[in-house]
């Protein structure tokens, strides 16, 4: 976890799990690095949440695979869901939801979120079901951002088809996906 700024009730938190994706912010806005993965996005945002002051909004960017050909560009997530969880099984199994799909937006993608890297085809091909975009931090921070009632958007740039060989397509796009974050950065969000 690395918290850059500070973190004020008038302005956005934003927060992205790596440091290659942030690497052409230019904003005093706070900025949290969280690290890879459901569980370390959620242990930095519900740590920097709790020690307050809580911010105006959390902002999640990032980089996302394209479930569906043709998908590029930066996208403001509608819905958020996680693949790596079975929430009808655990239903049926307990009578209880336990991680159901969160509603962010009117319209806009939906993101599957889950502890895995997808460069497969058959794994995204089974996504494509379900979601258009699939990212590793999403749900998790979109969850903590509610579980503190503080308004969450999750905005993602597409690095990779998520199929064979995304492993190498993302590493090859990260750092035009960063210019093209904060690009979002400057033009939706006023003063930074």
């Amino acid at each position: 976890m690395d918290l850059r700024g500070t973190i004020s009730p008038d302005r956005p938190l934003l927060v992205l799990a790596l440091a290659e994706e942030a690497a052409h912010l230019d904003t005093d806005l706070p900025v949290l690095l969280t690290g890879m993965g459901k569980v370390n996005a959620a242990i930095a945002l519900a740590t920097a949440l709790a020690r307050g002051p809580l911010p105006a909004s959390v902002i999640n960017l990032g980089t996302a695979g394209a479930l569906r050909p043709g998908n590029t560009g930066v996208h403001e997530v509608s819905r958020v869901l996680q693949h790596d969880l079975d929430t009808e099984l655990l239903r049926t199994l307990t009578g209880q939801t336990v991680g159901a799909p969160l509603a962010l937006a009117d319209s806009g993608p939906v993101l599957a979120t889950g502890d895995q890297f997808i460069a497969d085809d058959d794994a995204r091909d089974r996504l494509a079901a379900q979601a258009d975009l699939v990212d590793m931090e999403g749900y998790a921070l979109a969850a903590t951002a509610h579980h503190f009632g503080v308004p969450v958007r999750l905005v993602k740039q597409v690095s990779d088809g998520a199929g064979e060989g995304a492993d190498r397509t993302w590493q090859a796009s990260v750092d035009d996906c960063a210019r093209l974050l904060a690009g979002w950065v400057r033009d939706n969000l006023p003063g930074t």
